[in-house]
């Protein structure tokens, strides 16, 4: 099953296996549809939604819903209702029934039914399917009515039809809207029916009249009925028809203020703030000065812990948004106060040492996000309230093991990261307070302040020694026992060790880790500290640790993944004995390393499986060693200068050949190669960029860095011996080394910096070639190993999972039999694809919109030799199309005028919400062969019969005819 998923199964009934299988499974639950037993029947119903996540392409999915339309009209209530959970559970899959009419016409016969029960279902397998049936007037003419039923299921049937209807189509919404009004406003109507009434008008935000009708109607609404069940839904329903309208959020925001200043009855208030926290979540831009202000006013008053609490939530809210910036903004012509003497200040300082660990929480988040945000200078006192209200808050619920006081700790240590971040002369306070804490805390609490720790020493690697003999007294005494959190501390406190020592760890905190690993430790705890310990670049502690797993595992696959992973640091570890102006033990510390690399690649070889071919993981080392050889030529390439300097006639021999390099001997030959090398490195590595989709950021920017290494060198020989007159040196300038976001990513910038003015010092100075060009050159390699190479995330775990399933028709019984296409006329190729997702779907970036590109070549011509007239030999062709429920479809029209087989080629690339484009796949081929037309065929027939000479009659032998 697993080889004969990735075969197309969209051609005719019959064609290929997976057709087979696809349509094997959906007789299988047809046969259950068509039992006798009512147990049979609907255990064949509720597999439908397996299947359909199975085979999500619309042939299926169209017969399996017409099917299911069947049982629909004919089986009892039972079955109906396991229809529409299977319709409900299944709505991305809807817009796949190809005969949607048919498929209508079967379930909407049953509202004709006497029975009101068998009305209701249907009604509501109606609203399920409003997405597809938007504008069907014979289903909204069946709603109207049915909301004047006698029948209470089947009025609620309808209110949630017209529900949906109203979500989807503006006609139902304006034909419906004076409806509802009527029946809300009438008498007769019962209270509770009002109430599942009311949410309807939320979608009458179509087009302005509209919105404006409806906010009028729940203005009346609210004013007319202020029982609290009715003030509730009114304003909620007000306020979700505000945020779909946009236009009225300013009024809306006004209207649940004054409902909350002035309203005493709590559940109202409490409604209040829930949807204000609505509007400041989707439009903090909207809320004004006064808005704010009349919160903080609101908050100061209310004795109510549970109010307040919510009331800062909101707060806190805006306060990480710009609406804070409004709040302290000075109108012209108006003197502004002072941050410090604002209601807002006021309320989180009085609410970071309350009693209540959410108020306190959100108070110290909202002094933080001020004093991070305002620039003013004389902020003093506003820091230190912001430090010391965190300080409160951690000591208070480090001490704690509950959920409640757990999350809280997340707030506060966010909060000590981004006044860290904000406020950098602030972190060696913060940081002193978190290395305090560590030893008194429990362990949840712990392993939340490692994270911290180890994102400050991030942001701020000049504080990682001040922190590193606190944390290792600290791993000394930790880990006593097997317990899981102790094990997730072990791998926390060693990351920050990790992060903390920017060189390589000293011998004394490798004996502490390595100590407490080997007392404790499980081994999935030694692996992910061994993988810390490659992310970190610390190699030889890496290499250890792999070392000492590989007889810890049953698996082959994970044996050889293990040790690649320890042939991998040692091969990084050789490169850490790398010495400037030292070219030859740089040539031999490059050759060690490439013997491991070499060991390794063949045991990550061995590693993959089909299920995980680890592809990223092989084309990423296997770069590494070409690198690594590239880098080797080139100082070999700068040692022949020493060894074969130019001879004596080569300034002769340039000015015979006009050429000005060529005086420099067969060195600048060796260079232009080099170059090329490097460039094509980039290339390839910029290729990888491109196919790594579902990597996280900062696997991305390392791969990145190492193209920008080849990009570095081949600009480096192109401006000290290739072209140094035509050299640029302004688009390679510094790119912002400061907002480096790892300790890996710094070294590596500052190697840049110091490699191009070196370059550019030279290139100035020095016609090429000398020895302190090449020396140069080395010397920049030599920088470039020295940097620990670091293996990221996505080398380890791939947190993102996204890929392409491609189906072409037609589609031959065989793959590799060709399709029969007259030359005359075109082929319509109709391409579809299902994205599939894993666990966590855009974790890191979504798809936009997918790239199909279709290209054909001729590959054998037809053996007769005829002229035709031809349009073009290949087809080229692209589109762009906008996956809708990760399921995209379009067609092309090639032209095979050209007799013979040809090769049909769709690829597909994806484009995500930054524009940029992925070379994610997949690639599928298939064969088409071009043949004649019959009447063509008649034609060039009878025209060569017509052009060949008549022969003569042959004539009775006789002996006259002999002379």
């Amino acid at each position: 099953m697993a080889s004969n998923s990735t075969k197309s199964f969209l051609a005719d009934a019959g064609y290929g296996e997976q057709e087979l299988d696809a349509n094997s499974a959906l007789m299988e639950l047809d046969k259950g549809l068509r039992s006798g037993k009512l147990g049979e029947q609907c255990e064949a119903v509720v597999r439908f939604p397996r299947l359909f996540q199975k085979y999500p392409f619309p042939i299926l999915i169209n017969s399996a819903f017409l099917k299911l339309a069947d049982v629909f009209r004919v089986g009892n209530n039972f079955l109906r209702l396991c229809v529409l959970k299977v319709t409900q559970q299944s709505e991305k899959h809807l817009e796949k029934i190809l005969n949607v009419d048919e498929f209508v016409k079967r379930v909407f016969s049953v509202i004709h039914s006497n029975d009101p029960v068998a009305r209701a279902i249907t009604l509501r397998m109606l609203g399920s399917l409003a997405s597809i049936i938007p504008e069907r007037k014979n289903a909204h003419h069946s709603i109207r009515q049915s909301l004047d039923s006698h029948d209470n299921v089947e009025v609620e049937a309808a209110v949630f039809a017209a529900t949906n209807f109203s979500a989807q189509s503006k006609d139902f919404a304006v034909g419906i809207c004076n409806k509802i009004s009527e029946m809300i406003q009438g008498l007769a109507t019962p209270v509770d029916l009002k109430l599942k009434l009311i949410p309807i008008l939320q979608h009458m935000h179509h087009d302005a009249v509209l919105a404006s009708s409806a906010r009028q109607l729940l203005q009346q609404l609210v004013t007319s009925y202020p029982c609290a069940k009715m003030v509730i839904v009114s304003l909620h329903t007000f306020t979700l028809l505000a945020a779909s309208s946009l236009v009225d959020t300013p009024k809306q925001i006004q209207l649940l203020l004054q409902y909350l200043k002035s309203d005493p009855r709590k559940a109202v208030k409490r409604l209040t703030v829930q949807d204000l926290k609505l509007l400041a979540n989707k439009t903090p831009h909207t809320w004004s000065k006064e808005n704010i202000q009349a919160l903080c006013e609101c908050a100061l008053q209310t004795p109510y812990d549970s109010l307040k609490l919510g009331m800062l939530s909101v707060l806190s809210t805006l306060s990480g948004t710009i609406a804070i910036r409004h709040y302290f903004s000075v109108a012209p012509g108006n003197v502004g106060s002072s941050p410090r003497s604002s209601d807002l200040v006021k309320l989180a300082q009085e609410c970071c040492y309350h009693s209540n660990r959410g108020i306190a929480a959100h108070g110290v988040r909202v002094l933080t996000n001020i004093t991070v945000s305002c620039q003013e200078k004389d902020l003093l006192s506003l820091e230190q309230d912001a430090v010391f209200g965190l300080e409160s808050l951690l000591v208070l619920c480090s001490q704690d093991d509950s959920p409640g006081a757990q999350s809280t700790v997340k707030i506060a240590l966010n909060c000590m990261v981004k006044l860290a971040k904000g406020r950098p002369h602030l972190s060696r306070s913060v940081v002193d307070t978190l290395l305090t804490q560590l030893h008194s805390s429990h362990d949840t609490a712990r392993i939340l302040m490692c994270h911290c720790l180890a994102a400050i020493a991030m942001q701020l690697p000049v504080l990682g020694d001040g922190m590193l003999g606190d944390l290792v007294e600290l791993y000394k005494v930790i880990g006593r026992s097997a317990t899981d959190k102790q094990q997730e501390l072990l791998v926390s406190l060693a990351t920050v060790i990790f992060v903390a020592s920017q060189k390589a760890l000293s011998a004394e905190v490798k004996a502490v880790i390595k100590q407490q690993l080997e007392s404790v430790s499980s081994g999935w705890t030694v692996y992910r500290i061994a993988r810390q310990a490659s992310r970190m670049g610390n190699h030889d502690m890496a290499r250890e640790l792999y070392q000492s797993l590989l007889t810890q595992v049953a698996s082959e696959h994970f044996y050889f993944w293990l040790n690649s992973l320890k042939e991998f640091s040692h091969a990084e570890q050789c490169l850490t004995g790398l010495q400037e102006e030292s070219f030859s033990s740089a040539l031999s510390c490059i050759a060690e390393s490439l013997k491991f690399y070499h060991k390794g690649i063949a045991s990550l070889t061995a590693a993959s499986t089909p299920l995980n071919p680890l592809s990223f993981q092989c084309e990423f080392v296997k770069l590494r060693i070409d690198l690594l050889q590239a880098f080797s030529q080139l100082i070999c390439t700068c040692n022949s200068l020493k060894t074969s300097p130019p001879p004596a006639i080569a300034t002769t021999i340039a000015m015979t050949l006009g050429n000005d390099l060529q005086r420099c001997g067969r060195i600048s030959n060796q260079m232009k190669q080099s170059m090329e090398e490097f460039r094509n490195l980039a290339s390839r590595y910029r290729d990888l960029y491109q196919a790594s989709f579902d990597a996280d950021s900062a696997t991305l920017r390392n791969v990145e860095l190492q193209q920008q290494s080849c990009l570095l060198i081949s600009h480096a020989i192109e401006a000290l011996v290739l072209d140094p007159e035509s050299a640029s040196f302004q688009e390679y300038g510094s790119t912002g080394a400061a907002h480096a976001d790892s300790e890996y990513e710094r070294r590596m910038m500052a190697v840049y910096s110091r490699v191009l003015e070196e370059v550019e010092a030279l290139n100035r100075k020095y016609a090429p070639v000398s020895y302190m060009h090449t020396a140069c050159l080395c010397n920049a390699i030599i920088a470039l190993l020295k940097v620990p190479l670091s293996f990221q995330r996505y080398f380890f775990q791939k947190l993102q999972s996204t890929s392409i399933k491609l189906a072409l028709s037609p589609s031959p019984r065989n793959p590799a039999e060709p399709i029969a296409v007259q030359n005359n006329q075109q082929l319509a190729l109709k391409v579809e694809g299902v994205v599939q997702h894993g666990s966590k779907p855009g974790l890191f970036r979504r798809i936009q919109s997918v790239c199909l590109s279709v290209s054909s070549t001729l590959q054998s011509k037809s053996s007769q030799d005829y002229k035709i007239p031809i349009d073009s030999m290949t087809n080229e062709m692209e589109q762009r199309v906008e996956p809708h429920n990760d399921y995209f479809s379009t067609q092309f029209l090639l032209n095979f005028a050209v007799l013979g087989t040809h090769s049909i080629t769709v690829e597909s690339s994806v484009r995500d919400a930054n524009g940029i484009v992925w070379k994610t796949g997949p690639r599928t081929t298939m064969f088409v062969k071009s043949l004649e037309d019959p009447y063509s065929q008649q034609i060039r027939l009878q025209q060569q019969q017509a052009q060949q000479p008549l022969q003569p009659q042959p004539q009775p032998r006789s002996a006259y005819t002999r002379f």
